[in-house]
């Protein structure tokens, strides 16, 4: 039950530092790899595969057993055999199985785990990892996207339902493309991504007779902590799961992987705590990945720049045990008012772990071939860009048939625009230059991303001195968690933020939903503002006051004992009555080295409609993040197989590029004012996370292509590909 409450004090909306940016700055936070549970503690090293597809017929152990402080090699063929009475979750590969972690001799992809070193130093079971010995039967791969997306497949029945078809239709798109006064018909290509936060992957698992406690990176406390239950067939109270903070995920820390489960698994075996971490190579094949797509975009429009006609194929990586799809077409279906749609989408299944989600998992990509092709088809039409989009606009979403509960893309556009400068663009291509001769473009974008809530549920304890603790099993891997629940839990109490105490991470409290999809804000929140106001009115009607605006000090003091309240949020039906999204619009200016191929980018102007903005401060800091890894995914990153072996030719931050600060130029994200729509959840909250990313690679590409006239479908955009 949510009750209502008129506020005391004010602090949702305003820029409030980090509460927990002490800790994090003088070293107090402390991260998974940080944890030392008591005396005892030993080290697990990860042996990896190195073949990508077959049997595993042997491990020889004996020189690593030797080896002094070694205390345990496991491997498949002395692992002990484990329930695995695991569900499916919303974040998992909705087809096939995941891996049951040394339950059998298969191997799957290049890398996977073939035996734990356990050993009283890390730089012993390091040691001893290299005198393990694999012996494998190995059966042809498949490590090339192009092999496999000849037998790509359309996405299974739990993929289907979870909302990613393999097809959609409506009107006759066909028909209305050979009739079209303007055309275009574009293949985009995003080569494979790889997460590479600052925070390596790691857990450390102990056992106290027949209960389980883990310290380990993850981005759902309750979900790891159900999953271990599962897999180990212990009752989930024996579980413990503790991850107060996360140096960085942006999806990698979603799903169990199988170095938390090998953690635990040795624990056990050694009797002793067993602390794993993840080299950084190790992190490229057993953490997952933003897949590699093709897609291939058609537009059909009138000579007025009305679309007619959008077909949009397009085919993702997967792995070959599992079937992960993403929201690739989403937006296609509805973004643009236009009466003939197709959409068809097919899985690549390849000889590699599993795909995860990456922040703005399908929509950032979608996004890159959908606004690519619009900049395109403007240009056949002789029309302005930003004119083209807003020409078709709509206020309804005809994939769905539903009105939006509140929209604007269009108000994005236009301020974007004007902030921009955009007015101050020469349409003509290469026709820009600054005064050392580089040559100038500027390209736009759109963006949009689904309002995602999910059930959470939050506890809040208001003691005697008139200090709150409010608490929830969610995660903070770097967006401010801790402050904005502080200020709604501090806003809706009634209370100084510095009486008011926000803790998560730990699987004893309410349960959480995962942190990610932009729902943290709107889901927890809305939880914690429920909780919070609950108690506020249950220590009200305790101590007989009638005053709405009570000093809460004061009443608690009158009282003289805790009053306590745990209340959960649901998402009502409104999913159902409207079609709920962020937006954006993004505008870049890039310079060209018209020798050398450099693309530089000066300034990024983003314009952001994600509801209600709970911290503008910590708010503006994910939108800086969001616009830097869009820079990444135009310029810089892919991941490159060895297509012999599958291995990770780049698996290392000296090969593998991703922008630094000296990359960065004047990056301006700001948002635009919407009016508070209730119908998204409590708070009126949509998210930034994720449409901060969303749109920049494209709006990136389309200013190469004012600058160059040379028009770049495969990312990322190198100096090669431009002389």
């Amino acid at each position: 039950m949510t009750t209502t409450v008129t506020p005391v004090t004010s602090y949702i909306g305003k820029a409030v530092n980090r509460v927990e940016g002490p800790a994090k700055v003088t070293g107090e936070a402390t991260y998974t790899a940080d944890f030392r549970p008591g005396p005892g503690l030993t080290y697990g090293v990860v042996v990896g595969s190195s073949i990508p597809h077959g049997r595993l017929t042997a491990v020889d152990t004996a020189a690593a057993e030797a080896a002094p402080g070694v205390l345990a090699v496991l491997t498949p063929f002395n692992a002990p055999r484990l329930p695995y009475r695991i569900s499916r979750t919303i974040i998992d590969a909705q087809d096939g199985e995941p891996i049951h972690v040394f339950q059998d001799d298969r191997i799957h992809f290049h890398g996977q785990a073939v035996a734990l070193v356990v050993a009283e130093t890390f730089e012993t079971a390091t040691h001893a990892a290299t005198l393990v010995r694999a012996s494998y039967d190995e059966e042809p791969a498949v490590t090339s996207f192009e092999a496999a997306a000849a037998h790509a497949v359309p996405p299974g029945p739990g993929n289907v339902q979870a909302g990613m078809p393999g097809e959609t239709l409506r009107g006759d798109p066909d028909a209305a493309l050979r009739t079209a006064a303007a055309t275009v018909d574009s293949t985009y290509l995003i080569p494979r991504e790889d997460h590479n936060p600052i925070e390596m992957h790691a857990t450390t698992a102990a056992w106290d007779g027949g209960s389980l406690t883990v310290w380990t990176k993850t981005q759902w406390v309750s979900n790891t902590h159900a999953l271990l239950a599962g897999i180990f067939g212990i009752p989930p109270e024996d579980v413990e799961v503790i991850s107060p903070f996360v140096g960085g995920a942006f999806g990698s820390a979603l799903r169990v992987w199988s170095y938390t489960v090998l953690a635990a698994m040795a624990a056990r075996g050694v009797g002793r705590p067993v602390k794993v971490v993840l080299t950084r190579r190790q992190m490229w094949p057993l953490t997952g990945f933003r897949p590699y797509t093709e897609q291939r975009v058609r537009l059909g429009a009138d000579r007025d720049g009305n679309l007619t006609a959008i077909r949009h194929d397009g085919t993702g990586e997967t792995s070959r045990y599992e079937q992960y799809a993403e929201n690739l077409l989403g937006s296609t279906r509805f973004l643009y008012r236009c009466p003939n749609v197709a959409t068809r989408y097919r899985l690549a299944g390849m000889n590699v772990n599993t795909p995860s989600s990456m922040r703005a998992p399908g929509d950032a990509s979608g996004a890159f071939a959908l606004e690519s092709a619009l900049d395109e088809l403007a240009e056949v039409l002789g029309m302005d860009p930003v004119e083209l989009r807003l020409r078709n606009d709509t206020d309804r979403d005809m994939y769905r048939d539903l009105p939006f509960s509140s929209r604007t893309l269009r108000q994005c556009l236009i301020a974007g625009a004007e902030r921009f400068g955009w007015q101050k663009r020469d349409p003509r291509i290469g026709s820009m230059h600054d005064a050392e001769g580089r040559l100038i473009g500027y390209g736009c974008s759109s963006a949009t991303y689904p309002v995602y809530n999910f059930p959470a549920h939050a506890r809040a304890v208001v003691h005697p001195d008139g200090t709150a603790l409010v608490t929830s099993a969610t995660s903070d891997m770097g967006p401010g968690t801790y402050t904005s629940m502080t200020q709604v839990a501090a806003e809706t109490l009634g209370l100084t933020l510095d009486r008011v105490r926000f803790e998560l991470g730990d699987a004893n409290m309410p349960k959480a939903p995962p942190h990610g999809g932009s729902a943290t804000m709107g889901s927890v929140g809305s939880a914690v503002y429920a909780a919070c106001a609950e108690a506020r009115r249950r220590a009200l009607d305790e101590a007989r006051e009638t005053d709405s605006h009570a000093d809460l000090v004061a009443v608690m003091g009158r009282l003289g004992h805790p009053v306590e309240a745990e209340s959960d949020y649901r998402p009502g039906e409104q999913s159902d009555q409207y079609s709920m999204h962020a937006y954006g619009a993004v505008f870049a200016e890039v310079s060209v080295d018209p020798e050398l191929g450099l693309v530089r980018v000066p300034r990024v102007v983003s314009a952001l409609g994600g509801g209600r903005i709970v911290n503008p401060k910590t708010a503006h800091s994910q939108a800086l993040g969001g616009i830097v890894m869009g820079i990444g995914m135009a310029l810089l990153e892919h991941t490159v197989l060895d297509h012999r072996d599958g291995h990770v030719v780049n698996a290392s931050l000296a090969d593998y590029l991703v922008p630094v600060n000296a990359d960065i130029r004047e990056l301006d994200p700001f948002f635009v004012e919407e009016e508070a729509d209730p119908n998204v959840n409590p708070l009126g909250v949509k998210g930034i996370a994720e449409i901060a990313t969303i749109g920049v690679a494209p709006a990136i590409a389309n200013a190469v292509y004012h600058a160059t006239g040379k028009r770049m479908r495969d990312l990322p955009i190198t100096p090669e590909k431009l002389i």
